[in-house]
């Protein structure tokens, strides 16, 4: 990974951490984006953990430019150890983008959303658990310009900074079509939302798709006006 890429993912949390209304909140975030402990990122910055959880916590004042720029290099230099997986997947999205009819929405949020949450502010119904319960962003996507328009490295930009996230696919009629299409892509994503068509009108083959890949499966058949404009509320 080179220097300037680095430097430009370095420079988009910072703005984030720096832009967010709970900065905290938001550096927790992005440490466990990173799959770092709070005692890991302690000993890199040789500091406590309690320092960390305090930040993290808004139990000290918000952090300033040289504290982000810290915890964020820390972040960097821990997962470039690791040899920086993570640095590559949030590097090769940063930049990715889509026109609007094949993408209704994309964002991350500041701080983890409980996927109940989610669900509720949607009108969805979860047919299938999976293996996580927050998700960190959104994206929603018109099914049928999706499969039959993007590549399957295009399909895995869908997952914005990362695959902690809920995909929304609109324009379905069963669910056949995007449950196939992004089994072509790994990691799968927190959840999938599967939206116009309810629990009975969903393919049968569905749930046991989404418990052998491991993601929460839900169904929504709420206007897409008001989930688009729900979701932009969020969190």
């Amino acid at each position: 990974m080179d220097d300037t890429t680095r430097q430009r993912l370095a420079t988009h949390i910072a703005g984030e951490v720096t832009m967010s209304d709970e900065p905290g909140a938001t550096l927790r975030k992005w440490r466990e984006e990173f799959d770092v402990t709070g005692s890991t990122l302690a000993d890199e910055l040789d500091v406590s953990p309690s320092v960390v959880s305090d930040y993290e916590s808004g139990r000290r004042d918000s952090p300033g430019v040289g504290i982000v720029r810290r915890f964020v290099d820390g972040l960097l230099d821990i997962d470039a150890a690791r040899g920086g997986d993570r640095l590559r997947q949030f590097a090769r999205v940063l930049s990715a983008g889509f026109d609007s009819d094949i993408v209704h929405d994309l964002r991350e949020y500041p701080t983890t959303v409980p996927l109940r949450r989610f669900y509720s502010a949607i009108g969805a119904t979860e047919v299938v658990g999976g293996s996580d319960h927050t998700v960190a962003g959104h994206t929603v996507i018109n099914s049928i310009a999706a499969i039959s328009r993007l590549s399957s490295e295009e399909f895995y930009r869908l997952y914005g900074q990362s695959t902690n996230r809920a995909l929304v696919f609109s324009d379905v009629t069963r669910g056949e079509g995007p449950l196939v299409a992004q089994r072509v892509v790994t990691p799968t994503p927190t959840a999938v939302v599967l939206h116009g068509l309810s629990e009975e009108e969903l393919w049968e083959h569905a749930p046991a798709l989404a418990k052998t890949d491991g993601y929460s499966l839900a169904v929504t058949d709420e206007p897409l006006d008001d989930v688009l404009d729900t979701l932009r509320g969020l969190p």
